[in-house]
């Protein structure tokens, strides 16, 4: 078994509005888009042509992207498994031991990390960099993909969601209060430390009961995701791959805040 699953949905538990698809098909034509941000958007088919792209950042899931004629994914993918070869780790897993090992990888960077965060002030680590999450939100967003892929959807728990769980930005209020999430909390760093060692020991006891990799999970990681069966081996490989991303993530802001 290789577990290759792909990217999430797009649309998994995010709050439509009647301007999500405000832009859809929009053409822009001789248009001022200087400092334009895009955030959390589906830009599959995008196109631009005979456009000035310069001081340009991109990040998200990548699948053919083609610049001047030639497609540079492959060189943006290579460069990321040098830079960060836990990435190949993930994309490796074929069976359960393959997870307890790629755990042990996770644990230790984030274990260093960690270490590393701690010799910031406080307030530094509440500090968002480019609008991006601060590290502490990212910590609450993890125990939520904790809550979501494990505790939910494979231990088959209604409603375990940690008061200081963060979902993605794009995620209903509406559906995040009633699961007793509070997202304008401002806790301290010890509580969302607390918070999320104890989902990491979470993690570390399903690996170690044994379960049956293949066996499926009806209930959604939260409300609004799509419904249907999910192999245990699914709900792990999301969870490790949200591990290693928001690592990523917070390794490149954390240089910005030590500067």
């Amino acid at each position: 078994m290789t577990a290759q699953f792909g990217p999430h949905r797009w649309s998994a538990g995010h709050d439509r509005t009647p301007d999500t698809d405000r832009f859809h098909g929009a053409r822009f034509h001789v248009a001022d888009l200087r400092g334009t941000r895009f955030v959390d958007c589906d830009l599959t088919g995008a196109k631009v042509v005979d456009a000035a792209l310069v001081d340009v950042s991109m990040s998200g899931y990548v699948e053919n992207l083609v610049v001047n004629g030639v497609d540079v994914t492959a060189y943006v993918e290579s460069e990321l498994d040098r830079r960060h070869p836990e990435r190949v780790q993930l994309r490796s897993v074929a069976g359960l031991d393959d997870f307890r090992a790629l755990w042990t990888t996770i644990e230790s960077l984030w274990a260093a990390t960690t270490r590393r965060a701690s010799q910031l002030p406080e307030a530094l680590l509440s500090q968002r960099v480019d609008e991006e999450w601060s590290f502490t939100e990212t910590l609450r967003h993890l125990v939520f993909i904790t809550d979501s892929w494990a505790s939910r959807t494979i231990l088959d728990q209604e409603n375990p969601f940690h008061p200081l769980a963060l979902p993605q930005s794009a995620y209903s209020p509406t559906d995040a209060a009633a699961l007793g999430m509070t997202l304008t909390a401002t806790p301290s760093y010890a509580e969302v430390l607390a918070a999320r060692h104890s989902r990491q020991a979470t993690v570390r006891d399903i690996l170690n009961s044994h379960p049956d990799l293949n066996h499926p999970c009806p209930r959604t990681p939260a409300p609004g995701y799509p419904e249907g069966n999910r192999p245990i081996a699914e709900c792990l490989y999301v969870l490790m791959e949200e591990e290693l991303d928001h690592h990523r993530y917070t390794t490149r802001d954390l240089t910005t805040l030590e500067s």
